[in-house]
């Protein structure tokens, strides 16, 4: 079924299919862990029951999601290893450390609290367990800090050197971790993030409100969410813009198979709205574009010019047309959150933001968008980087193990089938928790251990429970 493909694309395609699965799961609980600790403080603050249910209502959901997200993790490291040993090889002095310390402070962080923000509220008091909950919260912000840190290192590396084996070696750790780009895109991804939740918190209360809209957490939750929406996301539109210009200063290749510019423009280049990357005829086939547009957005000037990739060498090319459409699906996204934030605003103003059955099936649809976009802004990114690893330094082809491709082509095939039905039944089970309606007064927690010791029959423990009793 794979042949004719070769091992290098055949890697390729395995990570990506590994990645983009594993990276919704973080965009999900980055935001999710932040909203458990916004309510659980308002609960402590207002002593309002709804923020306590919307507590226990989400965190059995991000218990799930983070658990998955953990395990779908671990598969890439192996990947470094198995397909792709040459670029751990040159690549490990660099990001080897800087992936440990992701594990030995941001993981070992979640993990350290998380048992103690699941159960822990009665064992350790409100305090404490407002305290574990703001951990695994930062927890989660500071391990989507390491990663995009190691990520955006080898988009625009900084403060290595090389040694006498060609490897990457360190040479100053500040310029490594903090490299050009690394503020920006953390910036743009922890936003996306906070928007990415919010689309599915404010999806499940619409879903909710649309059978019953007098219900008091379904109708803090929807609340919430389009509050985020209406704030955050003009915020993140002006995020991507300033990453979108560090990017034309470090990587212009990746901006200009974004923009589709093929040719070069000496008197400010037009914005290419839609249209049909032809790569092989260097140009954009049925074109609809705005005049000198991009060069106001890129430049701020309607007249600056714009190099093309005319400029760059035919084998240091992206793949236009991937990085193209995945843009426009981002961008596109973008400003439909941007929409439906001002209508919920509108709704909000007019006091039908609980009662608009329209505004409610729009958020439903628009639940699962934020993941859309997260993937699309991650293709574009990382197809963008091509054909390098390393930018401008080691180059994908020189990345690869020495794999076969028919042993390639069988472990993407098992990746498949398997996430398939693992990570299949997993987020069915989390749709399952979704279509559950919070309800305030009813105080439902995860189970506090196991029903009875390993090892213990049940009249043992009924035994040892009498004896308890009765003293």
């Amino acid at each position: 079924m794979l042949d004719g493909f070769s091992a290098e694309v055949l890697a390729r395609v395995q990570f990506a299919f590994t990645v983009s699965f594993h990276i919704i799961f973080p965009a999900f609980s980055i935001g999710l862990a932040s909203f458990l600790a916004v309510v659980n403080a308002l609960w402590l603050w207002t002593k309002d029951e709804t923020y306590r249910v919307l507590f226990d209502y989400w965190k059995k959901i991000f218990a799930v999601a983070f658990g998955m997200g953990v395990v779908s993790g671990i598969v890439m490291s192996y990947q470094f290893g198995t397909n792709w040993s040459v670029f751990s090889d040159k690549a490990g002095p660099v990001v080897g450390p800087l992936m440990a310390y992701e594990v030995l402070s941001a993981f070992f962080l979640e993990a350290g609290f998380l048992g103690i923000m699941l159960f822990g509220l009665k064992r350790v008091g409100p305090g404490l367990h407002m305290f574990a909950t703001a951990m695994v919260a930062f927890g989660t912000l500071l391990s989507a800090t390491w990663i995009l840190s190691v990520n955006s290192w080898m988009q625009t590396p900084a403060g290595y050197g090389f040694n006498d084996v060609g490897q990457f070696i360190p040479l100053d750790w500040w310029k490594i971790v903090f490299n050009p780009s690394f503020p920006y895109r953390l910036l743009h991804m922890v936003l996306a993030a906070y928007l990415t939740t919010a689309l599915v918190v404010g999806a499940v209360g619409a879903w909710h409100l649309l059978k019953d809209n007098q219900g008091p957490a379904s109708r803090r939750m929807f609340s919430m969410a389009m509050w985020m929406l209406l704030l955050v996301t003009p915020l993140q539109i002006a995020a991507g813009d300033f990453h979108g210009i560090n990017t034309l200063e470090h990587q212009p290749a990746k901006v200009m198979a974004m923009e589709g510019h093929f040719d070069s423009h000496p008197d400010g280049a037009p914005l290419i709205l839609f249209g049909i990357p032809n790569q092989a005829e260097k140009r954009v086939d049925y074109a609809i574009e705005v005049p000198k547009l991009s060069s106001l957005i890129l430049k701020h000037d309607l007249n600056t010019p714009l190099d093309g990739l005319d400029t760059i060498p035919d084998e240091d090319e992206p793949p236009v047309a991937i990085v193209f459409f995945s843009f426009r699906v981002m961008v596109g996204l973008g400003f439909a959150m941007l929409g439906f934030g001002l209508w919920g605003g509108i709704a909000r103003w007019r006091g039908t933001l609980h009662s608009s059955r329209w505004l409610h099936r729009a958020a439903i649809v628009m639940g699962p968008m934020g993941f859309v976009a997260v993937l699309a802004g991650w293709i574009t990114t990382e197809v963008g980087r091509q054909p390098f690893t390393v930018y401008g330094l080691l180059r994908t082809s020189d990345s690869l193990a020495p794999v076969s491709a028919p042993a390639v082509g069988a472990s993407l095939i098992s990746f498949i089938v398997v996430y398939f039905f693992v990570f299949g039944a997993g987020v069915f089970y989390i749709l399952g928790l979704m279509r559950k309606r919070p309800h305030v007064g009813a105080q439902e927690e995860l189970t506090d251990g196991p029903v009875r010791a390993a090892g213990t029959t049940p009249v043992a423990q009924d035994k040892t429970q009498n004896i308890a009793a009765s003293e």
